[in-house]
């Protein structure tokens, strides 16, 4: 259980790969320290001149169901503050990575695997994916910068105000996901694209990563932090936890 870091069976093609994996059971909504392990993975993958790209995949039910609400409810704003600074690391980690990243995702990719997937550079997912932010179900915000950049700025918020969620065929088709595969292909897929871009020189791979961030249209990481000076407006007045409180009763 954690975050741990590894590489794929040796042969022709496969060197230069660094699979980051997330296992949190049951459904990989990640604690505090959890967010932050991710974010030192990605870092130290990215910084290891033998990496020329990195997996970011999961184990279980799902990619990413978000924060941990439990902990968030036990603890209190110590743990929401935790949970925002965790999770603002490790989707700069992915974003800011000195390699790209190909995220693999299967099942669910919620809240906070919506900023991670959001800042990779590459997606496959599996067919069974499905993608979305359930935030204002759970008493929270944010995320609403990463989800721009899978869908269209009127779907995004569209999405975002319903909690809805659309499918990895949805997100082929606007190309935010790049193959759309079997639940049982999804590694041996996200590992074929590694690989491809793997095989590229890896100085020139590092300078293209620095050259595409720097003309992005958006700061990702300012973006979302302003987000999150509203999720936490909405802990102070109390909002927050009148629905957060409901989250996961029937009936309410």
């Amino acid at each position: 259980m954690g975050v741990s870091t590894s590489s794929p069976e040796k042969g022709p093609g496969s060197s230069g790969i660094a699979v980051v994996t997330v296992d949190f059971p049951p459904v990989n909504a990640l604690p505090v320290r959890g967010w932050f392990a991710l974010a030192d993975a990605v870092r130290a993958a990215g910084r290891d001149p033998r990496v020329r790209c990195v997996v970011l995949a999961a184990e279980g039910r799902g990619f990413n169901a978000g924060v941990d609400i439990k902990e968030i409810q036990a603890e209190g704003h110590p743990a929401l503050l935790g949970a925002n600074r965790g999770c603002a690391e490790a989707f700069a980690a992915v974003y800011e990575c000195e390699t790209p990243v190909v995220a693999a995702v299967h099942g669910f990719c919620l809240g906070g695997g919506i900023g991670l997937v959001g800042n990779a550079d590459a997606i496959v997912a599996s067919e069974d994916a499905v993608f979305g932010l359930p935030e204002l179900d759970r008493g929270a915000l944010g995320a609403a910068t990463h989800l721009a950049r899978l869908v269209p700025r009127h779907l995004m918020r569209t999405l975002y105000y319903t909690s809805r969620t659309v499918s990895a065929a949805e997100l082929h088709a606007h190309g935010s996901v790049w193959r759309v595969v079997p639940r049982d292909g999804l590694r041996s897929a996200a590992l074929e694209l590694a690989r491809e871009i793997a095989a590229k020189d890896g100085r020139l791979l590092r300078l293209a990563k620095a050259a595409i961030n720097g003309i992005d249209p958006v700061d990702v990481r300012r973006s979302y932090r302003f987000e999150q000076g509203f999720t936490f407006e909405a802990a102070v007045s109390g909002v927050a936890d009148r629905v957060r409180d409901t989250f996961g009763k029937e009936g309410v």
